[in-house]
């Protein structure tokens, strides 16, 4: 059993985690997370878009969220990019490194990377 200093600070640090989750900010991350996405890799690619997106100090502006089925199964792993007044971005056949990129180019830099679209797939 833990001490309740160490349960405490494990709290805290997964607690901004969920916090980071769940905001209402600009711009809404939305990874792929059903059977199919999680077998083809979808859990790393979450982990990296909460990771970048908090090293960036992006959690005022970004919000990370999962959810079920996206419908594009040969695609996965999928995320999706919602920014208000712009069209939706759809990303296909992410890994880690594709989305520390997209956080970088796309969600800090303001530029659609758009090989890793689904347009361009």
């Amino acid at each position: 059993m833990k001490s309740l200093a160490e349960l405490a600070a494990i709290k805290e640090k997964m607690q901004n985690k969920v916090v980071m989750r769940e905001g209402s900010e600009d711009i809404r991350v939305v990874v792929g997370m059903a059977t199919c996405g999680i077998a083809a890799g979808a859990r790393p690619v979450l982990n990296a878009f909460v990771e970048e997106v908090d090293k960036e100090g992006l959690s005022g502006k970004v919000m990370v969220t999962q959810t079920g089925c996206i419908g594009i199964c040969q695609y996965e792993p999928v995320v999706e990019v919602f920014e208000a007044g712009k069209e939706k971005v759809t990303y296909v056949k992410m890994t880690a490194e594709k989305a520390k990129e997209v956080v970088e180019k796309h969600l800090k830099g303001g530029n659609v990377v758009a090989e890793y679209t689904i347009s361009n797939s």
